[in-house]
């Protein structure tokens, strides 16, 4: 069995150590024979050329890397996870049993880049995988199988992100002989209750100050607050809407809110919020804990020791 593995980030890579754990052959008869990944980039200040995780677990392989998923070798399978690019249908042409998309969504509902992160932030409490054979539309293709799981009170992106590929390294390695010979039955997704995400990028954090303020106060607000990140939806500002959605930013891009730190400083600093819970004052009612922020250019604190070193900052 030949597999390409298309993929990018770091948590991808519980998939990949199974695949090649399980299919590895010395004789490169079997196994992963190349990895199609997104090309380094230049990263930080110093803006120094930064190869991708999965890159980089490729070179100490010695598994060739292609950038470009046009450039696909013939193969028997394509396993594809968070490679963050469309794969074109010439590509898919090139393997034999076509491409297996692990996308953590219970499909059709967030279709796209963040749907883990969208999960959370709109208050599911559940989620999931699908494992669908890839077509040329974004996430449409037929569903080989799905599995579902609990979104706890205390997951974040991280947490729940790593729990869900973990489960999928076994599910997709346990799937893949029954499939190549036609024993799985693929079923159509009802595209009809398709829900769409799109990419998280770093301004995405951003909690409105004043929707800040009243849910520490306990109170909810009727404003209609757009989720940059989920198309067509919108949630109405609470105490336990904002503790979902700076869950879902953790640890990426972060949560993060404006304050002066006193009437006479005329620039706003930024906030991080680090930590957070909504804490349960009735059955129908919460008030928004921080635990834990960071002030720009200063160290982490709690939100009582911050409020202490500056007891006169005005959210704005």
């Amino acid at each position: 069995m030949k597999i390409v593995f298309f993929g990018t980030p770091d948590y991808v890579l519980l998939v990949l150590n199974l695949l090649h754990k399980t299919f590895k052959d010395r004789s490169m008869e079997s196994g992963i024979i190349t990895v199609v990944t997104q090309k380094p980039k230049p990263v930080g200040r110093d803006q120094k050329l930064t190869y991708s995780p999965v890159d980089t677990w490729a070179y100490k392989k010695d598994i060739p890397v292609i950038y470009g998923p046009e450039k696909v070798p013939p193969a028997d399978l394509g396993i594809l996870a968070a490679y963050g690019e469309i794969v074109p249908e010439s590509a898919i042409r090139n393997l034999k049993f076509g491409i297996l998309n692990i996308h953590p969504s219970l499909l059709p509902k967030y279709r796209g880049a963040s749907p883990i992160q969208a999960a959370i932030a709109m208050g599911e409490a559940k989620t999931g995988v699908s494992i669908i054979k890839i077509d040329e539309l974004m996430d449409h293709g037929l569903v080989v199988s799905q599995f579902s799981e609990d979104i706890l009170a205390s997951d974040t992106l991280e947490t729940l992100r790593k729990r869900l590929f973990e489960r999928s390294a076994e599910v997709v390695v346990a799937l893949i002989p029954a499939f190549t010979q036609g024993k799985v039955k693929l079923r159509e997704q009802n595209h009809d209750e398709a829900t769409y995400t799109t990419l998280v990028k770093k301004g995405h954090g951003f909690i409105p100050a004043e929707y800040l303020a009243a849910c520490l106060q306990g109170r909810s607000l009727k404003a209609t607050w757009k989720i940059p990140f989920i198309k067509d939806y919108s949630l109405h500002p609470t105490p336990y809407t904002l503790d979902c959605f700076i869950r879902a930013m953790d640890p990426w891009p972060g949560a993060w809110t404006l304050l002066r730190l006193s009437a006479s400083e005329g620039q706003a600093k930024r906030l991080k919020i680090l930590k957070a819970h909504a804490e349960s004052l009735s059955p129908k009612r919460y008030t928004l804990i921080l635990d834990e922020v960071q002030l720009e250019g200063k160290n982490p604190v709690s939100w009582e020791e911050f409020k202490r070193g500056y007891p006169i900052a005005a959210l704005v």
